[in-house]
């Protein structure tokens, strides 16, 4: 039999289209990050502004939580994807339209929250969607080759920023335009859902079905926080205009190189992971994964060598996907269809706060410690948190697969998330997270 990730390219035309819009997005999303950042730093010269921004982005999804995975669980999720897309490039004309003077450090900021915002709503009706365009079987695979669109992307993507942002920031923010424009027309092209809508009306018990879920099920808790504390703490990526300017001395063609040097050991290893899944030890590799990433952490701040730092981050970039894509797949297979929107809304915040918060959490330390420091002793806190949650969740760093089999009995899920609209019965019809 043909690995799986060829039996994805061979029979399903929807999941190419959802890869190729998910490349035009990520593409698009990165060479945003990486002219932002290198601009709001220019304007301002300030480390903890470059964490602010992060900060920004990341408040839509705290703010909006409860109603994004609703969002996705209530109405086409096709469409909604789509129109946060459409919203992204409205924000990407709009940076095309100040580029020529006109962009203070405040607008930046609103553009940020604008930007969070749409990605916010993105998010979980996207993760929620893959689910249904491929089988059951095949869905561990897609979630890697999912992974890899996003990690593809982002070796080229912040690469080819920073080398256009030498001729201005128009000309990274007009091609990020065209991406997301095209991104709506894949994602459009989808087949519609073919389960009825639920019309349930917006209640506090709805909104708040995807927390209990994930509070009722210790497992599915313990790997959505393990990926926020370990990433929150080691987590340098606000940093990088302030190693590739000052400390490796390199400009913005460097600062791209940075950016993409995760995602090639991501890449790579989203690939491998595509064609030869992870069956058996899953809790175990998860773990060791979070721990190489805190090691790589350690190693990049303490470089001063731009190839090491660059071959650092390629490891760290290789260790990060090997956890995402097992919590990402074993999330999804742990959630009935009906509430993987709310799941993925609550999912996404603990993923934004890894990231957006994170970056937060590094200019804030670096503005206090140093930045040599505070990536250093993110890195330490990483392993911290991986060891901790090893003792909090044994269950987790001792599972052996991804999911039980489907002759095994289940346990139904609590009355609370009947009235969500979930589905007691369905608990072997699993699904997955993503990238990311």
């Amino acid at each position: 039999m043909s690995a799986p990730s060829a039996q994805l390219l061979r029979h399903q035309r929807p999941f190419m289209a959802f890869w190729l819009a998910r490349v035009c997005t990520a593409s698009g999303f990165q060479m945003l990050t990486v002219a932002i950042g290198w601009q709001m730093y220019e304007l301002t010269g300030k480390v903890l502004d470059l964490g602010l921004v992060g900060l920004v982005e990341f408040l839509p999804r705290l703010l909006f939580v409860l109603y994004t995975g609703h969002v996705a669980d209530r109405y086409d999720r096709r469409k909604v994807v789509a129109l946060c897309q459409a919203g992204q490039a409205l924000i990407g004309l709009a940076l095309v339209l100040g580029s020529g003077g006109g962009l203070t450090r405040e607008l930046i900021f609103l553009l940020a929250f604008l930007l969070g915002s749409a990605r916010a709503f993105e998010m979980p009706a996207t993760q929620a969607l893959l689910p249904s365009l491929v089988p059951v079987g095949l869905f561990p695979a897609a979630v890697a080759a999912s992974a890899s669109a996003i990690q593809a992307a982002t070796i080229v993507a912040p690469a080819l920023g920073g080398f256009l942002y030498a001729f201005g920031s128009v000309w990274v923010y007009a091609p990020t335009t065209l991406l997301y424009c095209l991104a709506v027309g894949l994602i459009l092209s989808l087949p519609a859902r073919a389960e009825p809508l639920r019309k349930e009306p917006a209640s506090v018990k709805s909104l708040l079905a995807g927390l209990q879920f994930i509070r009722s099920r210790r497992d599915v808790l313990g790997a959505v926080s393990l990926d926020m504390f370990a990433v929150l703490l080691g987590g340098a990526t606000a940093l990088l205009p302030v190693f590739a300017k000052d400390i490796l001395l390199t400009g913005p063609w460097g600062l791209g190189l940075l950016r993409s040097a995760p995602a090639i050991g991501a890449l790579l290893m989203s690939v491998w992971l595509a064609r030869f899944p992870i069956e058996r030890q899953v809790g175990r590799i998860m773990f060791t994964s979070v721990g190489v990433f805190g090691v790589a952490t350690i190693a990049f701040g303490l470089s001063t060598s731009f190839w090491f730092s660059l071959a650092v981050l390629v490891i760290l970039g290789a260790a990060d996907m090997i956890s995402m894509v097992i919590r990402a797949a074993f999330v999804q297979l742990e959630t009935p269809d009906a509430m993987r929107g709310r799941v993925s809304a609550v999912n996404g915040l603990f993923i934004g706060a890894s990231n957006q918060l994170g970056e937060f959490e590094s200019g804030l330390t670096a503005h206090w410690f140093g930045t040599v420091p505070a990536v250093v002793m993110g890195g330490v806190g990483t392993l911290l948190v991986s060891g901790l949650w090893m003792r909090l969740f044994p269950t987790l760093a001792n599972r052996d697969r991804l999911h039980q089999p489907m002759t095994e009995p289940t346990e139904p899920p609590p009355r609370p998330f009947n009235a969500a609209g979930a589905d007691p019965g369905s608990s072997a019809d699993k699904e997955s997270r993503s990238a990311p």
